[in-house]
């Protein structure tokens, strides 16, 4: 199965910066699976990070959250390039269509779930988790029934990760009223509803072509 049929359209794949890190990924040693199985790495530092700044303080609370931020953002970074080197690279794999789908999975349990203890909303963040991995499981029930894939938000991926990293940012400005982690339980609550909403919206749409016959 190639993976080009399962890909999210992103202005960003077609920007100047992206191809000059694609050419140069591609013609390294890197496989695409290696950066898909990267993006995991990077989410458990970002989750970590969150986990550790819920109870911080000070100097070290902003450090972690800037860890935490940039972190979601590498993860983003190696969903882009795992794909782009393996279709405009031409580094297919057999496997590879598993491993464009999992460690992304991985990577948004490992995010909310450390969010969710961090700010001590263990439950709130699993909840986000489960709609977070839900949304991808509908999108891929959508494609098992003969449909093209469905990348509706309002809270798909790349919503996810801006809501949480704008989250983190905004976190640093809690102590000018005295918060702390407001914001990022605030985010989480976002997620998990948007989530939900995005996959009861993927699964009508399903339905509605089905019974359309397309």
């Amino acid at each position: 199965m190639a993976q080009d049929e399962n890909r999210r359209p992103l202005a960003s794949r077609d920007s100047g910066w992206a191809r000059v890190i694609a050419r140069r990924l591609s013609t390294a040693s890197v496989t695409p699976n290696q950066i898909s199985m990267a993006s995991m790495a990077m989410a458990a530092v970002a989750g970590i990070a969150f986990w550790q700044a819920g109870a911080a303080t000070g100097g070290s609370r902003i450090a972690l959250l800037l860890v935490a931020a940039l972190f979601c953002q590498f993860r983003l970074l190696c969903n882009l390039f795992d794909g782009m080197v393996a279709i405009e690279g031409g580094k297919q794999e057999p496997d590879g269509p598993f491993w464009n789908e999992f460690p992304d999975r991985v990577a948004d349990i490992l995010i909310c779930v450390g969010v969710g203890y961090g700010m001590g909303q263990p439950a709130l963040g699993w909840a986000a988790a489960a709609f977070a991995v839900l949304t991808a499981y509908t999108r891929e029930l959508g494609r098992n029934c003969g449909l093209p894939a469905d990348f509706s938000g309002p809270m798909a991926k790349q919503h996810r990760m801006a809501t949480i990293t704008a989250a983190a940012m905004l976190s640093l400005l809690e102590p000018l009223w005295n918060g702390h982690n407001q914001v990022l339980v605030a985010a989480l609550w976002l997620i998990a509803a948007g989530a939900a909403i995005t996959t009861i919206r993927r699964a009508a749409n399903i339905v509605r072509k089905l019974r359309a016959g397309r």
